[in-house]
Order: C-alpha cells, then sequence, then structure tokens
C-alpha cells in the first residue's frame, strides 16, 4: 500500500505516542485526522494540519464520525496506569477498542492498527519471547486488557474488507514520553527514584520514531492478521537506562534498592498521599514493570518488515536530552 494521500486517524492524537505519529505521518504525504478525550490540545492539532474530533471511544456517534473518509486507522489511545480498577481499564483498552473497530469496519475502513504491547507477556517471560508464545496477564489490569483487546479484535481481520494489524510495542521513550522520561526524571531530582539491586533484567526500549517507522512498514507491506513485537532489539540493563536517563538530564545517579524495599517505600507514599487527599504519583505496582529480565524477539519484524530501528540508544536520549532541555516537566507531572 502507498501511504501518499491516504486518510489517517489516530486515536490519542493529543497523547506521546499519537502525536509523534500525526507527525511523521504528515510529512509522508498522508491526510490525518485524530480522535481526543478533551480539548487539551486541539488547537495544536489543528496548527499541524490534523482534522480533530474530541470525544469517547465508548460514543456511538463519535466514533462513527471520526471515521468517516478514513483509509488507516491507528489505534493508540489506552488507560496505560500500572494499576487500577478493572473496570476502568477494560471500558477503554477492550470495549473502547472493539467498539472503535466497528465502527471502523463499517465506514469501510480498510486498515487498523492496533497498539498493543509487549506487557502481554507479563513481568516474567522467557529470553527472547517471540510473538508465538503464551501470554501471561499476571492479575495486572493493564496486562489482562491488552490481552483481552487482542483477542478480541483478531477475529474481526477479513483482509479482502478489514484487515488487523497488531503491534506490540515495547517501552516507547523519547521527547513526551511520561512513563520512562519525565516521571523517572521527576523522581530522580528529588532524589526519590531507585532500581531494583537484585534484578539484573532488561528494558525493552523503542525509540518512538522506530516504532511508528515499524507500523507504517506493517501498513505498506498488508501485513493483516499478523503481530509483531517492535523494540530497539538492544540489551540495554535497567541500571544502565536509568543511569543514562539521569546523565543527560542532569539529575543525581539513581539508587540502587531491593526490589521489596522498593515497594514497600511506595506503598508508604501512597498511604501518605491518600491521607493528605493528595492522588498517588506512582504506585507499588511500577516496580513489576521495571523489573521484566530479558529482551523480547523481533526477528519476525525483520523477516517479515524488513524492520531496522533507526534510532539507537544513545541519539535517541541525544534527542531527549534536547528536549528536556527546554521543557519544563513539573507540568507534565500535573
Amino acid at each position: 500500500m502507498n501511504l501518499e494521500n491516504k486518510t489517517l486517524l489516530i486515536t490519542g492524537i493529543d497523547e506521546f505516542i499519537g502525536w509523534r505519529a500525526a507527525e511523521l505521518a504528515i510529512a509522508k504525504g498522508m491526510k490525518v485526522k485524530g480522535l481526543q478525550s478533551s480539548a487539551v490540545k486541539d488547537k495544536q492539532a489543528q496548527a499541524l494540519g490534523v482534522e480533530v474530533i474530541v470525544g469517547n471511544l465508548n460514543d456511538a456517534k463519535t466514533v462513527q464520525k471520526a471515521c468517516q473518509g478514513v483509509d488507516i486507522v491507528l489505534h493508540t489511545a489506552q488507560i496505560a496506569q500500572e494499576s487500577g480498577a478493572i473496570k476502568e481499564f477494560r471500558e477503554i483498552n477492550v470495549e473502547g477498542t472493539i467498539n472503535l473497530a466497528k465502527a471502523a469496519k463499517s465506514a469501510g475502513v480498510k486498515t487498523f492498527v492496533h497498539l498493543s504491547s509487549i506487557l502481554v507477556y507479563g513481568f516474567n517471560y522467557s529470553d527472547r519471547v517471540s510473538e508465538s508464545e503464551p501470554l501471561a496477564d499476571e492479575t495486572n489490569p493493564y496486562c489482562k486488557t491488552k490481552i483481552e483487546a487482542e483477542q478480541a479484535l483478531l477475529p474481526l481481520n477479513n483482509p479482502a474488507d478489514f484487515g488487523v494489524i497488531i503491534i506490540r510495542a515495547g517501552d516507547v521513550y523519547g521527547p513526551g514520553c511520561i512513563p520512562w522520561v519525565v516521571r523517572p526524571v521527576h523522581f530522580m531530582r528529588q532524589k526519590l527514584f531507585a532500581y531494583a539491586s537484585d534484578e539484573h533484567g532488561i528494558i525493552n526500549h523503542v525509540y518512538v520514531d522506530n516504532l511508528i517507522d515499524a507500523i507504517f512498514l506493517a501498513v505498506e507491506k498488508e501485513t493483516y492478521g499478523e503481530i509483531f513485537n517492535i523494540t530497539d532489539g538492544e540489551q540495554t540493563s535497567w541500571k544502565e537506562y536509568f543511569t543514562r536517563l539521569a546523565e543527560i538530564s542532569g539529575s543525581p545517579a539513581p539508587m540502587s534498592l531491593g526490589k521489596e524495599e522498593i515497594k514497600l517505600f511506595l506503598k508508604l507514599r501512597v498511604q501518605g498521599q491518600k491521607l493528605f487527599r493528595k492522588k498517588a504519583d506512582i504506585l507499588p505496582e511500577s516496580i513489576d514493570f521495571m523489573t521484566r529480565p530479558y529482551a523480547c524477539s523481533i526477528a519476525k519484524a525483520q523477516n517479515l518488515l524488513n524492520y531496522s530501528p533507526k534510532i539507537g540508544l544513545e541519539a535517541g536520549l541525544q534527542i531527549t536530552k534536547e528536549w528536556l532541555e527546554k521543557t519544563d516537566i513539573q507540568n507534565l507531572m500535573k
């Protein structure tokens, strides 16, 4: 499929990944529509040349309107917290996804790309885990609902009419990223950040542009019904990543503590915040997300898509450093 002049609908366009996807799609000569849950960034999106629709994924009229005249849907909107009520996760991550997919199919959309996550493998998967290996929800609402969304979407795949592609993204970082850039730097600057000393695992980082390159390759090659792990393909330890992040942000070097010690500290922090009626700024469950053990395999994407990450960790961190130098991240933490 030639992407030039195609109309792309991006959900969650007001978020980190959706926004960068819009910029890169427009640079490729695509027309972009954006669906977002609030009007916060609509003027910026319109200035970029995006047609903005504000509304909820579960509102039938909103998604029907958003899908009209669209060739490709890139669905990035999700609840991506480490914990919370399963009902709230399911409402957006599963029900909203299927509502959107059915509206897209009804509107004649030919390609539906769903942004999933390598967290469908859980927190303790095998080394070089591939797309064919078992999934594990770990009783975590994010992991669980990302699995449920995939399982509900795949039966809708019908390449002659409506093609579904699933992208299991790694730990996406870059300018604007909250979980892997903004939040760690925020706590490093307060000398409150620690990585787990008793865990020697790997962060499956993927620079945001590399992820979007892979998505466009999958659409161009019309790989309908396929699932792809997408990371930078590097074996970077959690210690190395967070140490480098501290360096580029001018933050104190992160501390090293036992996993259970960090969890206990965060539990006490959350209890204290509740006492003062403050929203928890980091949950104990986040440590499970930051202590996963191994690198995922990207062999399938390399073989079927000719995917080759163009931006390595050093280059990606340098771009992120330049963004941090001109950004007040405190506003992003509110």
